[in-house]
């Protein structure tokens, strides 16, 4: 369904759930960051009507995960450590077109999130599946179907704005540049990406 060309080396799940302390700081992060990028795109594109209307309330549902992964922490008395440079998605970005119009900018930017978010999407359900606690499973359960939601209406997006052969050509492009990093990266089971 997510259409990664690489999935997750397995070997992730079981170093994350050795790692729950910095793995939860990460998703904290990164929860936070989804929401800082939907006020962004609002904030730069305010005359796509349906932009705003779409992604305001993820801006608070983004908002809404943080907080819970917050509370995951506290209840299990660990601490949200400080946020780390993420590769994978300074990597994406990277790859961001230069001097292009701001119109095919937002393309990149609606499908580099939509990217983010099947990413995401496949670590939670690999999390959901594979972690040993009961409770974590289902914790993940939850971000994953999110998740997948998000990941669906950064592609409705993009679809809405522009034709749908363009879009279909941009997101080859990027499911290939999102396996090379993939492919780059370390496996450390301190992140979520």
């Amino acid at each position: 369904m997510l259409g990664l060309k690489l999935p997750t080396d397995p070997r992730w799940v079981n170093l994350a759930e050795k790692s729950l302390e910095e793995v939860l700081t990460d998703h904290a992060y990164c929860e936070q960051k989804a929401s800082s990028t939907c006020i962004s795109l609002i904030q730069s594109y305010p005359e796509r009507v349906e932009l705003v209307e779409e992604l305001a309330p993820i801006v608070t549902e983004e908002w809404g995960h943080f907080r819970q992964v917050l509370a995951e922490l506290k209840k299990r008395n660990l601490k949200l450590g400080k946020q780390r440079k993420d590769e994978y998605v300074n990597q994406l970005f990277q790859n961001e077109r230069k001097n292009i119009s701001p119109e095919e900018r937002m393309l990149d930017k609606l499908l580099i999130s939509a990217l983010i978010e099947a990413r995401s999407c496949e670590r939670f359900k690999l999390l959901s599946e594979g972690l040993e606690d009961e409770t974590m499973r289902a914790f993940y359960r939850g971000f994953m179907e999110s998740e997948a939601g998000h990941y669906r209406l950064f592609i409705s997006l993009a679809k809405k704005y522009f034709p749908d052969e363009k879009v279909k050509v941009r997101w080859n492009e990027f499911l290939e540049i999102e396996k090379n990093i993939i492919a780059g990266l370390e496996v450390r089971g301190d992140r979520m990406h």
